[in-house]
């Protein structure tokens, strides 16, 4: 696990100022406390850069840029290749000897004998870049999920990459101008979709794909996409005997590690799964670590104590105050650009704690998208049903709907029937897109100033969120699980992950997002996932008599945070202070009167308005802490805190 970074000029006799790699790469020493490296190729046209964290071969064998052995091709690396041991035994057995055990050199030989298609034949998360000489070749990859990031901007003279955003900063080549767009997108939906970034000019390489650029031309081809129309014929105690099976051997794959590990464990059926499947695997008690919050409706911890004591793990536990606010700035500049995921909080807390006590911890995510895990797949099924209910009778209930008033709890029951009602309209994609939005369309109108819509106007910041639905061959159930694999998980999920743990130089793992295990869950019958009332049915079913009972079947809590709260009284006049501050105001992008209504609102409890003020606040945070500062301060975390 590590930072890579690197520029190709485009005119051959053009070398790279070796202060602008170094400056890069140093912008990325907390994705690599271990060691550092840049190469150059014999022209310097090309350099390719990394920090490492060390967790498979910790001696110099494993340092990159690690070049081939006939010094032909070079290669900067970020993430794990899991079929390691396997690849190992089939290329020597072609004749090929390594120089150490690390799986740089797997993916090196890999790439030798399959070319581009190398990717093909790998099973881990990963994003590289690799230069190869003879063929004046660049090509950046990145794994089939997203799980490991990959940004880059292309210049009037050449291309340049980094695993974060902040880092490309460091290239005065690179314009920062703002997308007015990805504003509208990022307060939408709380993160903005790949391709794009906040900014015009960089662009983040999207999931399963690879960028070539060779003789003056670049192209990005897409190499996987995972399947849900191909079914197969399981039966129920089959699909159970096979969903244990499959999801063991991708625990059992993401152990392999020559440095300490560990696990989340929120207390949820998946980090619960993973961590009682590493306590079969292992000879030694897991590692596990979790996060509360001191607002019982939030805190699950004794779910969580409680999957700890029965599989005798050493528990750590972090609890999350509206004290721990103070390090929002600190926080909102390490993710580059805006993001409005309130639990990077607690994210990034558990995070460090982790890393006090080991460099890799597994974690559960993406077996909500896998297996059918969220309620709003349930709401997606029940609007069918609820279509085929006569108009007048529908009409009536939109009109109740909107006289209740507006309740303040998350799982408020009045909350889920106002919010299911009043999607009820326009097509699938188009009621699904709504039940992933942090503010309407009409609230958004309300708080853009003139000019802002003017640039938005033309803008449907849920268009891509809505373009997997036009997939043919997809069955109702799985048309949301591809919309989520599409970008709610790699643009929001994985990237909050990626930047809390890699912030803290600790490696996270995710058996969910094995991609043979994602293959057999796409191919499952939709009952499978969604049977009745009961959502992820097989993989409950296949833990049953591992897991308890009320871990399994309670009901789903996510990882949310008490914003709300927060913003009526330990927050409120921190908040006010920054988003009615007169430069806030002067960025030209919302009306002061129209956010000191929706703070007002809160506050007296009319309105619950906690999404939009939180994304209103990281947006104002990024814009001091990335847009305010010079470029060179971005080289490393900044210190800032609210407490300044």
């Amino acid at each position: 696990m590590c930072g890579i970074a690197g520029k190709l000029h485009f005119d051959p006799n053009k070398p790279i100022a070796a202060d602008l790699i170094g400056r890069i790469n140093g912008s990325l020493a907390h994705r690599g406390p271990d060691s550092e490296g840049i190469w150059h190729n014999k022209s310097g046209r090309i350099s390719l850069a990394q920090r490492r964290l060390a967790i498979v071969d910790l001696s110099p064998t494993g340092y990159q840029p690690m070049q081939s052995q006939d010094g032909n091709v070079c290669i900067t690396y970020n993430g794990e290749i899991y079929n390691h041991p396997e690849l190992k035994q089939q290329f020597e057995q072609d004749g090929l000897r390594y120089r150490g055990t690390s799986d740089t050199e797997s993916l090196l030989f890999a790439y030798q004998k399959y070319g581009a298609n190398c990717v093909d034949h790998l099973r881990g998360m990963f994003a590289f870049a690799l230069w190869d000489d003879p063929k004046q070749r660049l090509m950046l990859a990145r794994d089939r999920f997203g799980q490991k990031p990959l940004y880059y901007a292309q210049t009037s003279d050449g291309i340049v990459f980094a695993s974060e955003i902040r880092s490309l900063i460091q290239d005065d080549s690179i314009q920062l101008d703002v997308d007015p767009l990805m504003i509208d997108s990022f307060f939408t939906t709380g993160f903005i979709p790949a391709p794009h970034t906040i900014f015009k000019q960089i662009r983040c390489l999207p999931p399963a794909s690879r960028l070539i650029w060779q003789d003056g031309s670049c192209r990005i081809e897409r190499y996987w996409e995972l399947d849900h129309s191909r079914k197969s014929n399981l039966r129920e105690a089959e699909a159970i005997e096979k969903t244990k099976h499959m999801l063991e051997e991708a625990v059992r794959l993401r152990l392999m590690s020559d440095v300490p590990l560990g696990a989340f464990l929120s207390g949820g059926v998946d980090s619960s799964a993973v961590v009682a499947l590493m306590a079969d695997l292992t000879d030694q008690p897991v590692k596990t670590f979790s996060i509360g919050f001191d607002d019982p409706t939030f805190n699950e911890t004794e779910y969580a104590q409680q999957i700890a004591q029965q599989f005798d793990t050493d528990h750590q536990e972090f609890i999350v105050t509206a004290d721990m606010f103070t390090d929002l700035p600190a926080i909102v500049h390490a993710y580059g650009q805006p993001f409005a995921d309130s639990s990077a909080l607690p994210t990034w807390h558990v995070s460090r704690l982790t890393r006090q006590h080991v460099t890799v911890a597994l974690n559960g995510d993406g077996g909500d998208e896998m297996f059918g895990g969220y309620a709003r797949y349930q709401a997606n099924a029940l609007s069918g049903r609820y279509a085929a209910i006569p108009q007048p009778i529908r009409s009536a209930t939109g009109a109740l709907a909107q006289l209740l008033p507006e309740p303040t709890g998350a799982k408020n029951p009045v909350r889920r029937f106002k919010n299911f009602v009043t999607a009820q309209t326009g097509t699938p994609a188009e009621k699904y897109a709504r039940w992933l939005t942090l503010t309407q369309q009409t609230q958004r109108q309300r708080l853009y100033t003139p000019q802002m819509m003017a640039w938005v106007k033309e803008h449907d910041p849920l268009a891509i969120i809505k373009a997997p639905y036009s997939k043919t061959g997809l069955q109702a159930v799985d048309q949301p699980l591809a919309a989520d694999i599409a970008h709610y998980l790699p643009d929001n999920l994985l990237v909050k992950a990626d930047i809390a743990t890699m912030a803290h130089g600790l490696e996270g793992r995710s058996p969910f997002l094995d991609h043979k295990l994602a293959e057999f869950a796409a191919g499952l019958s939709p009952d499978l996932k969604l049977n009745g009332r009961q959502t992820k049915y097989i993989l409950k079913k296949s833990m049953e008599g591992i897991l308890p009972h009320n871990i399994l079947y309670r009901p789903k809590q996510g990882f949310a945070v008490p914003i709300g709260r927060w913003f009526k009284q330990d927050l409120r006049q921190t908040t006010r202070d920054i988003l009615l501050d007169p430069k806030s105001i002067s960025r030209g992008w919302f009306e002061a009167d129209s956010i000191e209504t929706l703070l007002d609102e809160h506050a007296s409890g009319r309105r619950n308005h906690r999404y939009p003020i939180w994304a209103l606040l990281v947006l104002e945070l990024w814009a001091q802490t990335i847009l305010d500062r010079p470029r060179s301060e971005h080289a490393s975390p900044i210190s800032l805190s609210l407490n300044n």
